[in-house]
């Protein structure tokens, strides 16, 4: 829609006030040209204020909601034109935008789970963008390394976190300092993928079902054991929200890592496990291991026959893994909603959707606000059953 001025009433007001912002060419586009869809209707116009009549100046945000500013002279007049100066700054940055490189820090290692996701989603933006994305990895104490770095970094768009719920959701609730706030530091942008796990148990274990696994463990409360890749891991929080959710008692075995906790698995050692779906299908399938359920609030793409915990017997539960793009605290918000568009458009495409699809990751998307709720709702889950059960971060973590 393209702005318009009329003045019903005092005409000369209004052509005061067009000169003042006529020799101002950076307004120009508010006068002449198609404005961005955030601004749907730009209009100055006459108001009174007891016997006074005074020209006003309208604009229609996006969401509908009216704004105006009543023109009282010289001094208005002045901040009106300091307003849309910055105004008009802004939205031409948000046009224009990007001109260079944007980097995706990750922060952990170069080959994991992170990383594969960061250079997905970094390869289509780059190609929606026309512009260079680069992951940066910048691993280190548990994610806090690379995530405050991220909450440091200029908030001009150019600098994007891939946040995961082990620093951002976890972290907060099992370290009293942390150098980062991911509520207060961070603005959510994109939620890209929600990752359930699959529930694994030995072969020798005689049970089939969630149901069965739940009625051994209440009749032998405390000899059953579970494996986790670490202590205060997603999948350890997730055992553990199993056990309070089905009131039983499971033994807690940590590791260091997936994939030794696997191993113990397959040889007897241990019986119980919860893993990425990619990383244990292979085992399923090879018979080494039995699945029971996944943890996610709907089936998997990878195993649709396989039923969720919720359906299996734990109504309620859900558990996972999940990833998502957010920027420095005090970005634009017509720069979020760049990229948050821009990152909809790549969610879309079918191989990137496949190439989730192949880590066992479910595609989210959403808007920002709604990344900002489920960011939320999980820091509030995780650390409310971190102070449940008395969970404190292990020593140099």
């Amino acid at each position: 829609m393209r702005a318009y001025l009329k003045n019903t009433v005092r005409p000369e007001s209004l052509d005061r006030v067009r000169n003042k912002l006529r020799r101002r060419s950076s307004l120009d586009f508010l006068l002449d040209r198609p404005v961005p869809s955030c601004v749907e209707g730009l209009e100055i116009r006459s108001g009174r204020t007891g016997a006074k009549s005074r020209p006003v100046l309208s604009f229609v945000e996006g969401g509908g909601r009216v704004q105006q500013v009543l023109l009282c002279g010289y001094r208005s007049t002045f901040w009106l034109l300091f307003w849309l100066l910055a105004f008009g700054s802004t939205l031409a940055a948000a046009q224009s935008y990007p001109t260079r490189a944007i980097r995706i820090i990750v922060p952990f290692a170069a080959g994991g789970g992170t990383d594969i996701v960061a250079r997905t989603v970094g390869a289509k933006l780059g190609e929606g963008f026309g512009q260079t994305v680069i992951v940066d990895n910048r691993a280190g104490a548990a994610g806090a390394i690379g995530t405050e770095l991220a909450a440091k970094s200029a908030a001009d768009g150019y600098t994007l976190l891939l946040g995961s719920n082990g620093p951002l959701a976890i972290s907060p609730g099992l370290h009293a300092k942390l150098p980062y706030d991911p509520l207060r530091d961070f603005a959510p942008v994109a939620h890209i993928t929600t990752m359930p796990f699959l529930m694994v148990v030995h072969p020798s274990l005689p049970v089939r079902s969630v149901k069965d696994l739940i009625a051994l463990a209440k009749a032998r409360p405390g000899q059953l054991n579970y494996a986790s890749p670490g202590s205060g891991s997603t999948t350890h929080l997730a055992a553990e929200l199993f056990k309070a959710m089905a009131g039983v008692n499971i033994v807690h075995v940590p590791y260091k890592g997936v994939a030794p906790a696997a191993t113990d698995l397959i040889s007897g050692q241990v019986q119980m496990l919860s893993g990425d779906l990619n990383t244990l299908m292979p085992h399923v399938k090879s018979g080494k291991m039995r699945p029971l359920a996944v943890t996610g609030a709907a089936r998997s793409s990878l195993l649709p026959e396989m039923q969720t915990i919720s359906e299996a017997g734990v109504p309620g539960y859900e558990a996972s893994g999940w990833f998502g793009i957010l920027v420095p605290a005090g970005t634009p918000q017509e720069l979020v909603r760049r990229l948050n568009s821009e990152i909809a458009k790549s969610l879309a495409s079918p191989d990137l959707r496949q190439r989730l699809a192949g880590l066992g990751g479910e595609v989210a998307g959403g808007t920002p606000e709604q990344f900002a709720a489920h960011l939320r709702q999980e820091i509030a889950k995780w650390g409310k059953l971190i102070r449940t059960i008395g969970l404190k971060a292990e020593s140099g973590a």
